[in-house]
Formats: C-alpha cells, sequence, structure tokens
C-alpha cells in the first residue's frame, strides 16, 4: 500500500505523482491561485513524479498529456465534478474529536443504509449530521452510507462514481464527510461506505487516458470490462484499488466498507485482489477494528473464511435468500428472481438456523448451482426487508410495507430484527416512509437512452412489466423530480399515523440490544419448527432461561394440542409474554396470550415473542 500518489503536501510545496506509463511527457498544469506548469520526471514503468514548490492546499490542477488536461485518477476532491481541476487538499488539517473510538466489530450491529443525497431535503453530509441523534434513539448502530465517488451530473445512486478518491462535491466540501463520521463517532454510531470496485462509471473517466490497462482484456462482467487486476500492466491499477480502499479508511476514520457486488470482480491471481484488499486495510486499521460486507450475487460463503482457509476474511455477505423468501410471503409473487422461494415457514426456520437457503443446490431461475456451504457465525449474514436494489427494482419504487398487509409486515420485522442475523434498515423503514427510492443518474443524450432501455429490460423479467410500453411508463432517471421523490420526508417521522412504526423498531432494537439471550446471536442454541406451512416457531436455549418466537403469517392457527417440543417450557416454568406485533401500540388489534389450557392458538399475521419464567416466581406474584 501507498499514499503518495496524487497530489502530497510536502514542506515546501506539492509533490505530484501519477502513473501514465504511454506517455513519454507530462506536465502538471497549476490553475489557481497561479498559472504555472511543472514538468515531471519520468521512471522506466511510467510514472511521472514532481515538486511544485510554493504550491498551497486549495491550488486547482490537472495533468497535461500530449495537449490534453485531465483530472488526477488519486484526486482527493473534484471541485467543479469529475470534468474541472483537481484540488489539493491537507489530509491532516481536519481537527478530529473521537480520539477514544476503537472502530468496530461485527456482533450486536445494526445497519442503516442511507443515501447522503436523498436522506435529506438538502442531500448533504451536514445535514445528515442533524439525524444521527434520531439513528441513535431507534437502535441503529452502524451506518452504510451508498457510494459518493465523484459522478456527473446533479444526482446520481453513486454506483456511476468515476473519481474513486474524492468525494461528491454536492454532498459538501472536502471536509464534509470527516464532520460527518467524527459526529456520528460522538453519539456512538460507526459509518461505513459502500465502494465500488466491479466498474467504473461511463461518463467522466479520465482513466484511459492515463493508461490503457485500467480496463480488463480477459475478463468481462455485467457492467462490462472491469479493473485490470491481473493483466498485462496490471500492477498499478490493482495498487489503485488497493489504496483506494485504505485511503477511506485512513484519511475519514471510517470503521469499514460494504463491497459491491464482489462476483463481478474477476481476478486469477494467486492471492485475490479483494482478499489482499482486506488484508491490507484490517492492517492499516489497526489497533482499531473494522467491518467488512460485501454484496455477493452468488452468496459465496467460503469468502466469509479467514484467509488461512481459502476465504477472504469478509465479516458478513448481504442474505438476499431471506429477503426473497420475505418478499415472496409479503406479496405472494415468486416472478424472476423470486421464481425459487416459496415464502413458506421452512424457509424461515431454516434461514434463521442456517443463514443461507442455498448452499449449493441446483438454482432455477440461474440454472446453475447457488451458493456455498461454510460454517460461519449467524452474525455473518445480513438481514433486511428494503435495500436501495430491491425498493428500485420495480415500476414505482413502492417500500415492502406498501405491498403488504400491515400486521405480515410487523410479523416479519419481528422476525428480521430478533433474528440472530445482522439486521440492515433501509433509510426511512423505521418510521414507514411513503416516499419512494426510484433509480436515479443525472445522464442524457445516448448515455441516457441506453441506460433507459437497459431499465426497462431488466424489469421485463417480471411478467406484469413486461409490456413493450414500460419504458414510457419509468420516471426517467435524469429527471430533478425523480431524485426530489426519492428524498425521505423528515415531517413524517413525527407524524402521528406513523409511531407505530416508529416504537415497532424502537422496541424491538431495544430488546435485541437489551435482552441477555437474544442479544447473544448464536445460531448454535437456536432451533425452530414448522407449525403449519404459514407459522413457525423459533427457540433460543439461554443458560437459564428460554425465548419463543411465534410467526404465524396465514391464518388464525389453532393447535388442540400442540405435539411440538419446542413449544414445551422448561421443568418448572412457564411461558409468559415479551412482545407481539398485534399490540396496540404497533398499529395492532390487540394482544392475545398464545397458550391456552387446551392448546396453543397462534392469532393471523401475527410474531410473539414469549419468555421463560420460573413457576415460583409466578406463584410469588399472584401472592402478591
Amino acid at each position: 500500500m501507498t499514499d503518495d500518489f496524487g497530489a502530497t503536501v510536502v514542506k515546501g510545496g506539492v509533490a505530484f505523482k501519477v502513473w501514465a506509463p504511454a506517455a513519454a511527457r507530462v506536465e502538471i498544469v497549476i490553475l489557481s491561485p497561479r498559472a504555472i506548469v511543472v514538468p515531471m520526471n519520468r521512471t522506466d514503468d511510467g510514472v511521472h513524479s514532481a515538486l511544485a514548490a510554493d504550491v498551497r492546499p486549495g491550488a486547482r490542477y490537472k495533468f497535461r498529456i500530449t495537449g490534453q488536461e485531465y483530472p488526477d485518477p488519486y484526486s482527493r476532491y473534484q471541485p467543479e465534478g469529475p470534468h474541472g481541476p483537481s484540488m489539493v487538499i491537507d489530509p491532516h488539517a481536519f481537527v478530529w474529536h473521537d480520539t477514544g473510538w476503537q472502530g468496530a466489530t461485527l456482533k450486536g450491529q445494526v445497519v442503516y443504509e442511507m443515501h447522503i443525497g436523498a436522506f435529506t431535503t438538502d442531500g448533504t453530509f451536514d445535514a445528515a449530521i442533524e439525524r444521527l441523534d434520531w439513528l441513535n434513539s431507534i437502535g441503529v448502530t452502524l451506518i452504510e452510507i451508498m457510494p459518493i465517488a465523484e459522478f456527473p451530473g446533479r444526482f446520481n445512486w453513486g454506483y456511476d462514481g468515476v473519481d474513486l478518491f474524492a468525494p461528491y462535491h454536492g454532498y459538501g466540501d472536502h471536509e464534509a464527510l470527516k464532520r460527518f463520521v467524527d459526529a456520528a463517532h460522538q453519539v456512538g454510531l460507526a459509518v461505513i461506505l459502500d465502494v465500488v470496485y466491479n466498474h467504473i462509471g461511463p461518463s467522466g473517466n479520465y482513466l484511459s487516458a492515463f493508461s490503457s490497462s485500467y480496463l480488463s482484456t480477459i475478463h468481462q462482467n455485467d457492467w462490462g470490462l472491469p479493473f485490470n487486476v491481473d493483466g498485462e500492466g496490471s500492477r498499478y491499477v490493482r495498487q489503485f484499488l488497493l489504496d483506494n480502499a485504505c485511503y477511506w479508511v485512513r484519511e475519514f476514520h471510517l470503521d469499514g466498507l460494504r463491497l459491491d457486488a464482489t462476483t463481478n470482480v474477476p481476478d486469477s491471481s494467486a492471492k485475490h485482489v479483494l482478499a489482499e484488499l482486506v488484508e491490507n486495510v484490517r492492517e492499516l486499521a489497526r489497533p482499531k477494528t473494522i467491518v467488512i460486507i460485501a454484496e455477493d450475487e452468488q452468496q459465496q460463503a467460503t469468502r466469509l473464511l479467514p484467509q488461512s482457509r481459502g476465504g477472504f476474511d469478509f465479516d458478513a455477505l448481504w442474505n438476499d435468500d431471506l429477503h426473497h423468501s420475505i418478499h415472496v410471503a409479503l406479496t405472494g409473487r415468486r416472478d424472476a428472481y423470486f421464481h425459487d422461494y416459496s415464502g413458506r415457514a421452512q424457509e424461515f426456520v431454516s434461514s434463521i438456523k442456517y443463514g443461507f437457503l442455498f448452499q449449493g443446490q441446483w438454482y432455477h431461475w440461474q440454472r446453475q448451482p447457488r451458493g456455498e456451504r461454510a460454517s460461519v457465525p449467524a452474525a455473518a449474514h445480513v438481514a433486511f426487508i428494503d435495500n436501495h436494489d430491491q425498493v428500485a427494482n420495480s415500476l414505482r419504487g413502492q417500500r415492502a410495507h406498501q405491498l403488504s398487509s400491515p400486521a405480515k409486515h410487523r410479523a416479519l420485522t419481528a422476525l428480521v430484527l430478533l433474528s440472530p442475523q445482522t439486521p440492515m434498515l433501509f433509510m426511512g423503514q423505521e418510521f414507514a416512509a411513503s416516499t419512494p427510492f426510484l433509480f436515479f443518474a443525472d445522464h442524457d443524450g445516448d448515455l441516457l437512452q441506453g441506460i433507459i432501455k437497459g431499465r426497462a429490460e431488466f424489469l421485463r423479467q417480471f411478467p406484469q412489466l413486461a409490456s413493450s410500453s414500460i419504458a414510457a411508463m419509468l420516471d426517467s432517471p435524469a429527471d430533478a423530480a425523480t431524485f426530489t421523490r426519492s428524498k425521505l420526508n423528515w415531517k413524517e417521522a413525527q407524524a402521528p399515523q406513523n409511531q407505530a412504526a416508529v416504537d415497532l423498531h424502537r422496541d424491538l432494537l431495544r430488546l435485541r440490544r437489551e435482552d441477555t439471550v437474544i442479544r447473544e446471536q448464536d445460531s448454535r442454541r437456536i432451533d425452530g419448527a414448522v407449525l403449519s406451512e404459514s407459522a413457525f416457531v423459533v427457540r433460543w436455549f439461554g443458560e437459564t432461561t428460554d425465548r419463543l418466537l411465534l410467526v404465524n403469517l396465514g391464518a388464525d392457527l389453532v393447535l388442540h394440542p400442540g405435539p411440538e417440543p419446542l413449544l414445551a417450557p422448561s421443568q418448572s416454568c412457564v411461558w409468559s409474554s415479551l412482545f407481539s406485533s398485534a399490540h396496540t401500540r404497533y398499529g395492532g388489534n390487540g394482544i392475545e396470550f398464545p397458550e391456552t389450557d387446551s392448546g396453543w392458538m397462534i392469532p393471523s399475521e401475527t410474531a410473539i415473542l414469549l419468555r421463560e419464567q420460573p413457576l415460583l416466581s409466578v406463584s410469588n406474584e399472584g401472592a402478591a
């Protein structure tokens, strides 16, 4: 790992360094505060460097190659966007207040995915700071920021970033992200950043001007050509990605990374670039600990293993299997990539016990096996009802609670937030936000038309969206109104009609945090059983007392008797109520204790959590 490419503030000026192997001559063009041109020295491997004396932080510059000027591939800040000049930044100028912060570990985390531009009306890091106390009060512990690398235009999801070291200038000045992370640490919240190493954006990307070796000539992926990390000329490309990952943790005090679409990062090297990346970042962060979460569409669980066992040492993977089961249960639809899921009780019991549902079995939708078998902690699976992709992968960007009955959504919310897996909320989920999350990207011309066509083709896999006129029905990604409609309306967080959702999430996360049995997240001490096609039971076996979660996604279920051993309390104990999603506090119709003298009656579309209580204490309470 290095940290000296780009512009580095040194005594007497600024040292510049760039890799441009095909260029015989590279010059630094200082544009402001005064115009200077500085020739650079070239090494045999194409690295150009020079010291620009008397240049200070704030100066704007470009590199000149064969008469054309380009921004710095390692630029820390692009104040005028990806086509404009880069700015010299002193990374040590910011005064941090988090010296006591020890980083983050995976166990016990509650993740909150946010898009900075859509999280608030202003869409800036500073505006987001104002909501940190809210997130802390809900029970969130770790913020996952969607990608922020500089992109063209006024708005973008972030996955089209082109200046990988420069936080998007529209979210604030060059220290805005630092202020956000510093403030988050002050209230006890960790922050990780979603980074994209599987491709680079199509507009505003000038890497090819420096070297034709940046993109692979031997691999392809879902977005075209990936970065060249294993072919001819790959040494400095590989270093570029490794430096980038370390940069975010070193300079912005981030508590880890979320790696986007890791299946689409091909590498035939002896050590995969992602494994090397994780190793480098963990070493850099010491003695602090960091969290590495990956989105891996094939759910390659072996990547969660330590490198000594052939893995990449990821901490967690997104659990799409569980999401897909939840979606089918909520909506009743099994089209497109939901095809291989039934939403039945068996899938939920299996997910709670084993994490991923597919661990090498045949997957009909992709006509190939899916997943891998690996023994990993339950916390290594990130569980969610909504995320940015799944909300937007619809015609109108609707959230799960808008596609389901409220009672069923409450029941499955309880399952996700109490499960041993690591739960993740998508921004606004905690107050049942009515705002959609649409696909937005401020492109124009042929690129925009290609994106619209691609979105329409993707959505046609859903039969109800297979019409040839679907493209005309989609909100234009480049329309400012599409972006504006996707912004959270924070008045809803305080609206009376939304308090039931807020209370539900807050109470469940308090239970998760404070209950000594549930917070262990130990799937080895959990068992489950199917009670019907739509109902199941999950039991936590504690050191002294157990917990029992009953979930019924169908009609009222009467068990007279209840021939399931997990329903039986331990000797000299009885069950008492700890939580019910049917409580009027959460918008339900009221609580009914599920155990009767002759068996069990589990109300429809309800989750009920019970705890064991010794008979002696019950008798004493009765006597009192």
